[in-house]
């Protein structure tokens, strides 16, 4: 009598719990999306704005991370990149959450808070975002580090900052033991934002590992401006992505800082500066990550540069006409500022094509080449009389303009 043969059971690999899922992305988003909500009622009992930044990093500007990297988990549970991003958020989430709550322990001595040792042990929780910020770009696009001759920075970063952490919560550790807690407005324990007397020496290794770090993060974008040389195709479109975000917040940054104190239109333009700058890199990297719309970086940088000439060369022509015609034609300024106006909006458009001829030329040279073969296409068209060969020729301008992946062209026949 034949007996059947047993079921083999799921494998090891079916039983195994995977951490990195799209179930523990939304897990993970939706602890860091509590604790920034818990960081409005942080902030009043300490009586201060959740846009204050205090000890740790706002939330306004840890948000867009934590989007990105929820997205990036989500749908890539294997690039570590996602799950950075989550952990820098989260980290300076709880930073800022400890901030406000030591705040008001130690210093307005509000009565009845319990647990403010353990949020003074977790206040030190922005340097782990420090750290994950670095490592971020060290492991771009992929989680994994863009040639192997930068695995010694990589565990020089890690060690650095590993001592830098462990320092900082040492200390807050020592200070709780001691009961002797000293903080500043910003939630800071003393004793690490203003080392002095027998702590002075960690004032010296903590300014020798910030600088390691610093060191480590430029050498990553060196490596990286390497990769973007010797790679190409996709690779090369998400390494322009870095760059284009990278560029984009360091511009916002610098025009939020000059122009923000401004009252009028400049203090406008420095507030929207202010949202380019934290928005910029984390979007430009989640897209890179993701692939969404990966090609149009070239277009975004061609129209961004264009315009921007463009802006500063009609500012300028529209300036030197109305000091031209204030001062030296001595017409009266109502009549110069109008003057002035239609011969900046006469010269837009030449000037908007000639410009943005030349940088396509020069940074977008792909739909430069598409345009002209598209012109020399239509030029040949006007002398074409064959119908085979018009067919060809239109399969090979499409080919070569927008590379697709199939190219099919239908004709009709007349009967």
């Amino acid at each position: 009598m034949s007996q059947a043969a047993p079921v083999a059971g799921p494998g090891p690999a079916v039983r195994r719990f995977r951490l990195a899922s799209p179930a523990t992305a939304l897990a993970a988003a939706a602890v860091v999306l509590a604790l920034m909500i818990v960081d409005f009622p942080l902030a009043s009992l300490a009586h201060q704005t959740v846009n204050a930044g205090n000890g740790g990093v706002p939330i306004w500007l840890s948000a867009p991370f934590g989007v990105i990297g929820f997205l990036v988990a989500y749908r890539k549970p294997g690039n570590r990149l996602g799950w950075i991003f989550l952990g820098l958020a989260g980290s300076s989430t709880v930073a800022e959450d400890a901030s406000f709550y030591v705040v008001a322990c130690y210093r307005l001595r509000q009565s009845g808070l319990p647990f403010g040792w353990a949020a003074l042990l977790a206040q030190p929780s922005w340097s782990i975002a420090i750290v994950l910020v670095g490592l971020a770009f060290l492991l771009f696009p992929d989680g994994h580090l863009p040639s192997p001759r930068l695995r010694w920075v990589l565990w020089v970063f890690l060690t650095m900052g590993t001592v830098w952490m462990v320092g900082a919560f040492g200390f807050t550790t020592g200070a709780i033991t001691r009961h002797d807690i000293h903080v500043d407005s910003a939630g800071n324990l003393q004793v690490l934002s203003h080392p002095t007397g027998s702590a002075a020496w960690w004032g010296a290794v903590q300014n020798a590992a910030l600088f390691a770090i610093l060191v480590c993060w430029l050498v990553s974008l060196v490596g990286q401006a390497v990769s973007y040389r010797r790679s190409s195709g996709e690779r090369r479109q998400q390494l322009k992505w870095l760059m284009g975000g990278s560029a984009a917040a360091l511009a916002g940054a610098f025009l939020s800082v000059v122009l923000s104190s401004r009252p009028g239109w400049p203090g406008v333009i420095g507030h929207l500066s202010q949202v380019l700058a934290i928005f910029a890199l984390p979007v430009s990297m989640g897209v890179a990550i993701l692939r969404y719309r990966l090609y149009d970086i070239d277009r975004l940088i061609s129209r961004t540069l264009a315009y921007a000439i463009v802006t500063g060369l009609l500012v300028g022509v529209y300036a030197g006409l109305v000091l031209l015609a204030t001062q030296g034609l001595k017409l009266h300024a109502p009549v110069a500022v109008a003057a002035a106006t239609l011969a900046a909006a006469a010269l837009f458009n030449p000037v908007r094509r000639r410009v943005q001829r030349a940088v396509d030329r020069r940074f977008n040279r792909a739909r430069y080449d598409a345009d002209q073969t598209v012109a020399a296409f239509a030029a040949r068209l006007k002398d074409a009389v064959e119908l085979d060969a018009v067919r060809a020729d239109l399969a090979g301008v499409v080919e070569t303009a927008l590379e697709p992946a199939h190219v099919w062209v239908w004709t009709s026949r007349p009967e």
